[in-house]
């Protein structure tokens, strides 16, 4: 299989790629040489968060994102609207969703806030990020026909005024094609496979680099959706980037990976982690063995944490050793096992390109 190929000033960044979730400008507990040595050349931040705090007033003083964190590989930001219409669906309390914007209450002090298609990608642009995504409405899965159709054409609405906006704003800034940053649309749809189709024709009229897979991807009883993940995947182009967004655990990626796509984000690596859950090599590339080092097996464990880690402290500590971290609750723990997840996911995707 051939593997796109981005090259620009960060470096080259080829397919299939993972972008470990640095959410609020940093990805929890471990520093920027550690990431960089996992092997990780790209990570999504959140738009909305970086918005609300510490403010994009904050990141332009900075110089950018890029400057502000430290960072030298690419970034990808996203748009902010998952957060937004998670927030609102899950307590109508926290916002209205209209035709034309979004209404809602920060999470962090109340304050009321607009946004709209244009105004994420002006703040995607003030942040700095290499890879863009246009705003979307992302519904839950267990709303009516009607709703979820009338989501779908917000969706291509937006993506139309999100694209005018990030041309005027290529425009505005004078950026070369070697510049601009990589626009990602993305398809929703729900569980009707029409209706995705319907959204990505829309599109791929409009434009983009590459296309992501809109919502979760599980049903409301936690069902892997493989037929729609496969479907949209297959429906794609092959010309373009082809982003599963939020997924997942290294056996979806896989699995994903197998039906077409070939970028993938989430928190589960760092977020399992912290919660004492370790991803070793398993039997197979499709199954990794998953170990809780809160378990009390693992008190007189004296094998390494990981014997083939690139990390000296993974290659030289022991599972009891990390067993006695995270029982005296001391943040090295969390650390550690957050840092062997992450290499093991960009393993993962080294193993994929092979």
């Amino acid at each position: 299989m051939k593997y796109k190929s981005l090259n620009r000033k960060r470096g080259r960044l080829q397919a299939p790629f993972f972008l470990p979730d640095a959410t609020r400008a940093l990805v929890k507990g471990l520093t920027k040489e550690e990431v960089l040595k996992t092997g990780t050349k790209a990570m999504v931040v959140n738009t909305l968060h970086l918005y609300l705090q510490p403010g994009l007033k904050v990141i332009k003083k900075a110089g950018g994102l890029h400057k502000f964190m430290d960072w030298p590989g690419y970034l990808l930001s996203d748009s902010g609207g998952f957060q937004v219409f998670s927030l609102i669906y899950n307590n109508s309390k926290m916002g209205k969703i209209y035709d034309n914007k979004v209404v809602f209450k920060s999470p962090i002090d109340g304050s009321r806030h607009e946004l709209t298609p244009e105004k994420s990608i002006q703040i995607q642009f003030d942040l700095g990020t290499d890879m863009m995504v246009a705003l979307d409405d992302c519904p839950p899965y267990d709303i009516s026909n009607v709703a979820m159709k009338k989501s779908v054409e917000r969706t291509i609405a937006w993506a139309r005024r999100s694209k005018d906006e990030y041309l005027r704003q290529v425009k505005k800034r004078k950026m070369k094609e070697t510049e601009r940053p990589i626009f990602f649309g993305v398809v929703q749809g729900g569980k009707d496979m029409k209706l995705r189709k319907h959204c990505l024709d829309a599109l791929l009229e409009i434009g983009f680099d590459g296309y992501g897979f809109g919502a979760r991807p599980v049903d409301e009883d936690g069902n892997f959706l493989d037929k729609i993940l496969r479907e949209t995947a297959q429906m794609i182009p092959d010309k373009y980037y082809k982003f599963a967004l939020g997924i997942g655990t290294p056996e979806d990626i896989v699995r994903c990976h197998r039906m077409g796509w070939e970028m993938f984000d989430c928190v589960i690596p760092t977020r399992e982690g912290r919660h004492g859950r370790l991803f070793l090599n398993g039997r197979s590339i499709a199954k990794p063995k998953v170990i809780n080092i809160n378990n009390a097996k693992f008190t007189t464990s004296f094998l390494p944490i990981n014997s083939q880690s690139d990390f000296e402290v993974l290659r030289n500590s022991s599972f009891s050793y990390l067993h006695h971290l995270f029982k005296i609750k001391e943040p090295l723990g969390q650390r550690l096992a957050s840092l062997n997840n992450l290499e093991y996911y960009q393993k993962l995707m080294k193993k994929l390109k092979s």
